[in-house]
């Protein structure tokens, strides 16, 4: 069963699909229309299926009515599927290129006979791309970019979804009597916001039965390496996937070594020589062969001894990237990095107001279930057609409905009115300020016009900034990672302007966002900028997406201080209220 923005997905996908077929152009207009009204709508669609009055709906007729309720119902749609069926896949795959869509396609394919990625390259490096009407050498040189960076994505996987993978093969290890110690290193213990592949690292005296397990499981597509100790192998999900397996008295020093980036590792093993120590994979001894290693004789059970060895408090996983981590562990200053357990809500939520899956009270009860003491609801704003954006009267009817709720102490979670106002073109807001002055707080956000130079967008942002009832910036640069580059725009001011007019700034937690990006929050909350971790959640499951913004807040070394949403209902009720004080 799918609901309405799932469905105008599909009609816009099988509008590019008629589009690359050269199909009527009223045609592909009429499923571009029909997602249109899809979205608009008010009225619940499952009454509207039921009472057979989609074609009610201006810009749907009975054909469009038709295909609606099947894929409504079934989840599929045989004549979209025979749509993609007769598109050659090469043709496909240049949708996934950032900036192109099917007229553009369509005119590659004809005039030059492009039919892949890379029949694309090969034209754009021998200039034919730059040669075509409405190209040119701008075109063909964001074309390239766009390619080098589809090249990295598939070689990446999001974190979220690799923790996926991870945890059941971890749980499944972990059974295996051979099995004294079982940990998962990399990138993905270290939590960067995207993955290359699994590295797990296990203790055993019995090698071989673990190699073995590993490499016959259902999940293993193909076996890639297979020996004594090591092994890899390709997943069915297409992902790879290492094991490594050591004596138990060498397990901490192995998982130190495959955790740290390269650059950490490096600059510990300079530090264990300048103490007349070796570093590696297999232990830490003296320099000199004669004289016994200051483990001699005893076992290391934790990596936090290793660390003490060489006169440095225990650097936790998320900082191990070289990017001042001695020089705070040497004066014993790291900081007390943010958990799970101390966010307490998040604002930048949406429902079924907007291009949510679930409603007002069900994402109320969601997290009143987590333990939240408050949630924001902050659909979004009339611009955002393409997200079913509110008017200002339905910004007004749902502020109501919260007060309400509040009233009625239904909830033992309390809810703040908000909403997710788009910053036009121009900077100015898509609502006016007699509107947004009557809200709890205001998340402004750039959802259109994404190809401005940096200047202009930069300015754009720090106009929506400075207007007095703004609260906080959402996705500053509003990338999805592993998808789109973000637009450009000179972040640094950004975070000037929010420092300036006391306003916050958003760490977007949904895993292809995560951003503002985590490089730039430890110099950024040093200066005083407020962060607050958001879910951006459309449904009930993605507000647990607070756990992949916490691994963010704490590779950019943010402490419960340093963030909005650990604070108490009072408190934060206090911040917000002092925010929409007029500056004098």
């Amino acid at each position: 069963m799918l609901g309405k923005k799932e469905i105008a997905q599909v009609f816009e996908q099988i509008a590019v699909l008629l589009e690359l077929q050269a199909a009527n152009p009223f045609r592909i207009r009429a499923y571009r229309n029909g997602a249109r009204a899809l979205l608009n709508t008010d009225e619940d669609l499952e009454t509207l299926v039921k009472e057979k009055r989609l074609s009610d709906l201006e810009g749907i007729g009975e054909d469009l009515a038709d295909k609606i309720t099947t894929l409504y119902k079934t989840g599929r749609l045989p004549f979209y599927e025979k749509l993609k069926k007769s598109t050659p896949p090469g043709v496909l795959e240049l949708l996934k290129v950032q900036g192109l869509g099917g007229k553009k396609i369509k005119v590659l394919a004809k005039k030059l006979k492009i039919r892949s990625i890379d029949d694309l390259k090969k034209a754009c490096l021998d200039g034919k791309v730059a040669k075509l009407p409405r190209f040119g050498e701008k075109t063909q040189a964001n074309i390239l970019e766009s390619l080098g960076h589809l090249e990295t994505y598939q070689r990446r996987h999001l974190w979220w979804e690799a923790m996926e993978i991870a945890e059941p093969m971890m749980a499944s290890l972990s059974k295996l009597k051979a099995v004294k110690q079982l940990e998962i290193g990399g990138s993905l213990r270290r939590k960067l916001e995207t993955i290359g592949d699994l590295d797990f690292l296990v203790g055993s005296s019995n090698p071989s039965s673990v190699i073995h397990w590993f490499t016959t499981q259902p999940f293993v597509a193909r076996v890639l390496a297979k020996g004594k100790t090591k092994a890899s192998v390709k997943l069915k999900c297409g992902m790879q996937s290492d094991l490594r397996i050591v004596p138990p008295s060498q397990f901490e020093f192995a998982l130190n070594y495959i955790t740290g980036s390269k650059e950490h590792n490096i600059k510990l093993r300079d530090l264990a020589l300048a103490k007349g120590l070796t570093l590696s994979e297999y232990g830490l001894e003296s320099v000199n062969p004669r004289k016994k290693g200051p483990f001699a004789g005893r076992r290391i059970d934790s990596e936090e001894e290793i660390y003490k060895a060489l006169g440095l408090s225990f650097i936790p996983p998320e900082l191990r990237e070289d990017r001042g981590e001695f020089e705070a562990a040497k004066k014993g200053k790291l900081p007390k990095l943010v958990e799970n357990k101390d966010i307490r809500g998040t604002f930048h939520n949406h429902t079924t107001a907007s291009d949510g899956k679930n409603t007002l009270k069900e994402m109320i009860a969601a997290a009143e279930n987590l333990g939240w003491e408050y949630i924001g609801i902050s659909d979004h704003s009339k611009s955002s057609f393409q997200a079913n954006g509110q008017t200002e009267e339905q910004v007004l009817k749902q502020l109501q409905e919260i007060r309400k709720i509040n009233a009625s102490k239904k909830y033992k979670t309390y809810i703040f009115a908000g909403v997710e106002c788009d910053i036009l073109p121009s900077g100015k807001l898509d609502f006016s300020n007699e509107l947004l002055s009557k809200l709890d707080y205001v998340v402004v956000s750039v959802h259109s016009v994404l190809n401005q130079d940096e200047k202009t967008m930069t300015k754009r942002i720090i106009r929506a900034i400075e207007n007095p009832y703004s609260t906080m910036v959402g996705h500053v640069t509003g990338r999805l990672l592993l998808r789109r580059e973000g637009y450009s725009v000179n972040v640094a001011k950004v975070i000037d302007a929010c420092i300036a007019n006391g306003k916050i700034m958003e760490l977007n937690a949904n895993p292809q966002r995560l951003d503002m990006d985590w490089r730039y929050w430890h110099a950024a909350s040093s200066r005083g900028l407020m962060c607050c971790i958001n879910t951006d959640a459309h449904s009930v499951e993605t507000l647990q997406f607070y756990r992949a913004g916490v691994n963010a807040a704490r590779k950019g070394w943010l402490e419960k201080r340093h963030i909005l949403n650990t604070r108490p209902l009072k408190d934060v009720q206090k911040y917000l209220k002092e925010i929409k004080k007029p500056k004098h």
